[in-house]
């Protein structure tokens, strides 16, 4: 039965649209555009001055938009999560699941990236700020959270306790966004209530840096959609090899 559905499927998606490729396409031309915006075409930050703060500081095009799309994967995991608990639907599984991983991934990249940009600029690859703190403790958590999927066998408790992780973790977003508003930090609020405002290892934003910024963001944020969308294909076909599995073995 699960052989003949999945045949089935496979034939349906042959002969359907494939968005899977569309995404892709416009992902990469994106993120080339991107590329492009970032090390060529913005402008150095004004009020900085040695060649090394103005080489690091173009990882800013790609720190914000990871963290950014590190914060949007861990919310997207709470909420199927949730959804998860509610319905027992196991697409919502799937979704938390790849969720999680990508913006583990994406994470891993604000913190490198982070280090990259702070040796010239504060002169130290790592300090313990509140907010670099709290990434460090949520990058953790996140671990953890696969970390706990790997360690239960039963994929019923698995996504039950996993669901309950991710709905806890989340709450880790809003805590580190709210960091650098609640507490003394170094780190930079590319987005302040007051923009006059600067801390230290800030930098003023013209109009192309702005546009750069949020370009960048739209293209890591299609990245994510394709991400996404090809993690969830490849779970619900291992999740149906699985199951195919379990009927052929006694």
């Amino acid at each position: 039965m699960t052989q003949t559905t999945l045949t089935e499927q496979q034939k349906k998606t042959a002969g359907g649209f494939n968005w899977g490729v569309l995404l892709t396409i416009v992902c990469a031309v994106l993120m080339l555009a991107a590329l492009y915006l970032a090390l060529v075409w913005a402008p150095d930050a004004a009020n900085l001055t040695s060649p090394a703060e103005r080489y690091a500081q173009r990882i800013f095009y790609f720190h914000v938009p990871s963290a950014w799309i590190g914060f949007l994967a861990f919310i997207v995991a709470s909420v199927t999560a949730v959804l998860y608990l509610v319905t027992r639907q196991q697409t919502w599984d799937m979704w938390e699941l790849a969720s999680a991983e990508i913006g583990l991934a994406f994470f891993t990249m604000v913190i490198i990236s982070g280090s990259i940009w702070a040796k010239p600029t504060w002169n130290v690859w790592w300090t313990w700020d509140p907010r670099l703190t709290i990434s460090a403790i949520g990058w953790l958590l996140y671990l953890g959270y696969l970390m706990l999927r790997g360690a239960i066998d039963n994929p019923e408790r698995q996504a039950r306790f996993a669901a309950v992780y991710a709905i806890i973790a989340a709450v880790s977003v809003p805590i580190n966004w709210m960091a650098i508003r609640w507490w003394r930090t170094i780190h930079p609020a590319v987005i302040a209530a007051n923009q006059n405002q600067e801390t230290q290892g800030g930098f003023g934003m013209s109009s192309n840096i702005r546009n750069t910024l949020l370009f960048c963001l739209l293209a890591f944020t299609v990245f994510y959609i394709t991400l996404m969308y090809h993690r969830i294909k490849l779970e619900r076909l291992k999740r149906q090899v699985e199951a195919m599995r379990q009927e052929v073995l006694p």
